[in-house]
């Protein structure tokens, strides 16, 4: 497994071997003693499936209360996901780093405590997988806007074209939203 630091400090991009033959592939995606010397937690206590269609846009969410470090993967198709730091005191604050995962290249990303995550699904269906550090907190859970122009992500798609829940058409923008210290 190779670990790369992104321009985010403290979000990795995890690739894997993945060995390929005339049968398809195979590849490890948790092996606890390779991630906790990269710097992972050992402890997880879920573990949390989506399945999306094209030009679905999920996010940006975070939990305030009981704060989620997430580990995200693609099982089949891909998605650009997308990490923000949303720690006021970061200096790196508002910024964020976007990554393809695809089932093809068997990237993951992890994201640490105090980061928002959103994704946009790239390919008809995409199977979302993702390890949390704590459990979902409906009081806590924070939504700011995926087209914040304050944050400025980059996303591949036409905003006519984004499918969004109810939850996030009524994200706040980040400068209205409860942020971490």
């Amino acid at each position: 497994m190779t670990v790369t630091e992104t321009s985010l400090p403290g979000v990795l991009v995890l690739t894997p071997k993945i060995y390929r033959d005339n049968r398809g592939a195979f590849w490890e995606s948790w092996n606890q003693k390779l991630m906790v010397a990269a710097g992972l937690p050992a402890e997880w206590v879920q573990d949390n499936c989506s399945v999306s269609q094209k030009n679905v846009i999920r996010g940006i969410h975070y939990q305030i209360l009981q704060p989620q470090g997430k580990l995200v993967r693609v099982m089949y198709g891909a998605v650009l996901d997308v990490a923000v730091d949303l720690r006021k005191s970061s200096p790196t604050f508002g910024k964020y780093v976007a990554v393809e995962l695809s089932e093809e290249n068997g990237k993951m990303l992890w994201i640490p405590e105090g980061f928002g995550h959103a994704f946009l699904a790239l390919t008809d269906t995409v199977g979302f997988a993702y390890k949390v550090t704590d459990y979902y907190s409906q009081q806590g859970e924070r939504t700011i806007a995926w087209d914040d122009p304050e944050i400025g992500i980059g996303w591949p798609i036409n905003p006519a074209q984004a499918i969004l829940s109810d939850k996030d058409r009524g994200a706040v923008r980040l400068r209205d939203a409860e942020i971490f210290a």
